[in-house]
């Protein structure tokens, strides 16, 4: 079995808020509260323009919040000489929704390798700060490829 890729240092929380201003994560109110390596944490509030017509919570919501977690999370292990990466596969079991409140994303690598990534996510009703208490509203699955 190879050796993991060596990686670029971890951006911090307040790196990857910044990196959303002007873009789609600002733009939808995603904010990140947790960086290590292989692990995210990112939160949404959940308002009136994230419902759909029919007055549930959006999926694109939950898809655009448990995406943009695990990308980031790419950049936690992004490995050295990497100039970035892009989503090539993504997959989602919506289990229950929310109208209010606050919705967090858990994402954690699964696999790291030199040439794809693959990232599991978590979102749950509630914040991070609950530590999971919150209903489980959707699982989430993505491979990154990394583009050198």
């Amino acid at each position: 079995m190879a050796d993991a890729p060596a990686t670029q240092p971890v951006p911090t929380v307040e790196t990857f808020n910044e990196l959303g201003i002007g873009k789609f994560p600002g733009f939808v109110g995603l904010r990140f509260v947790h960086s290590a390596a292989g692990s995210v944490h990112a939160e949404l509030d959940v308002e009136a323009h994230h419902h759909a017509p029919n007055g549930f919570l959006h999926a694109a919501a939950v898809i655009a919040l448990a995406d943009t977690a695990c990308g980031y999370g790419v950049r936690t292990c992004l490995p050295v000489g990497a100039t970035g990466f892009t989503t090539i596969e993504l997959k989602s079991n919506f289990l229950a929704t929310v109208l209010d409140g606050t919705i967090w994303a858990e994402a954690t690598l699964v696999h790291g390798g030199r040439r794809t990534q693959v990232w599991d996510c978590t979102v749950r009703a509630g914040t991070a700060a609950d530590g999971g208490t919150g209903k489980v509203l959707a699982l989430f699955r993505c491979t990154q490829m990394v583009l050198w």
